[in-house]
């Protein structure tokens, strides 16, 4: 039982950790205008980037930023519910699990849009709340492809390799 329990204080944690550096990327301090400063230089080093097209190069690698921020935390949500609402022993996926951790990573998106309204350095924009709740849908998505494969196996020469194992 203290294994179990430890085991749902690891998930959390790791969730936790995950929704404070969220908050933090949700600053003054990452702005787009603070970020820029240092990335600017940088590409413009290593590639040559000039600044009308670093323009277009900082928007892409912040909406990567939040697909793969709101895709991480809503797969660490889904094991911390996972480890912390019981379900069958053979169970490995259920639509409890992924949808309370989609609505929780769907509201920290809203939240995170909404506080930064209130900053006159950033944007909260319903575009981003759009495409962070995307991502979130798409980690739900791929967990529940993942355990279907491994259950089901995957069809021809790929059956029995160790990547479906």
């Amino acid at each position: 039982m203290n294994s179990a329990r430890n085991e749902i204080y690891k998930t959390w944690i790791a969730a936790g950790i995950w929704l404070v550096l969220i908050g933090i990327e949700s600053t003054d301090w990452l702005s787009a205008g603070n970020t820029s400063r240092i990335l600017y230089p940088l590409f413009h080093w290593l590639a040559g980037v000039d600044p009308l097209s670093f323009m277009s190069w900082n928007f892409y690698i912040r909406k990567t930023g939040h697909v793969v921020g709101y895709f991480v935390l809503s797969w660490l949500l889904f094991r911390a519910w996972r480890c912390t609402i019981p379900a069958a022993r053979a169970r490995r996926w259920t639509v409890e699990w992924a949808g309370i951790a989609f609505f929780m990573t769907a509201l920290v998106a809203c939240l995170d849009e909404w506080h930064q309204t209130f900053l006159p350095s950033r944007t909260g924009t319903l575009h981003d709340v759009l495409l962070d709740s995307t991502a979130a849908f798409a980690a739900q998505l791929m967990i529940f492809l993942w355990f279907y494969v491994r259950r089901r196996g995957l069809p021809g020469p790929l059956r029995g390799s160790s990547v479906v194992k």
